[in-house]
């Protein structure tokens, strides 16, 4: 059981996994914010001890994936346009906003890889037991995604 000042610490530390891993998957800022907050009460009252920061961050990243689908299926579900989105996801001066639409226009089964892999730096190992997904599941679906991005913007096609 995490005392609250490790709670603080651990929340401050999480919170931006969390809440991009949340929008990946839900497309909108405030339903990302719900499910960050649902994320974080479940960990404050979890009663169970962690390993190591490893095993807390997987166990983070589990609930997130979890509380995102549950959060899809709700009735009360409403989604944002993707241009408000890019405008808070994209550099200072708009850097790589179309890169960030296209990313956040690939379907959620390559998104969400995607985004594990490349900005959480997670193996495809690692990505499929997140997931609940075979390895070779995660390795196709992150060469699907790539292909999908080199074609919208005329990149070769070797991967």
């Amino acid at each position: 059981m995490l005392s609250l000042e490790e709670f603080d610490a651990v929340a401050r530390g999480n919170m931006d996994v969390i809440f991009r891993l949340a929008l990946n998957y839900m497309g909108s800022y405030a339903e990302a914010e719900d499910v960050t907050q649902n994320v974080l009460i479940r960990l404050y009252r979890y009663r169970g001890d962690f390993e190591n920061p490893e095993h807390l961050r997987r166990w983070l990243i589990r609930v997130t994936v979890n509380e995102s689908k549950r959060a899809l299926i709700s009735p009360w579900r409403k989604a944002e346009a993707l241009d408000s989105l890019e405008h808070r996801a994209a550099g200072p001066e708009g850097e790589g906003r179309e890169l960030i639409r296209s990313v956040m226009a690939l379907p959620e089964k390559y998104r969400v890889p995607m985004y594990l892999h490349y900005y959480e730096g997670y193996s495809t190992e690692e990505i499929a037991e997140l997931l609940k997904l075979p390895g070779s599941t995660v390795r196709t679906r992150l060469r699907r995604g790539r292909l999908q991005l080199k074609a919208e913007f005329g990149g070769e096609e070797n991967v």
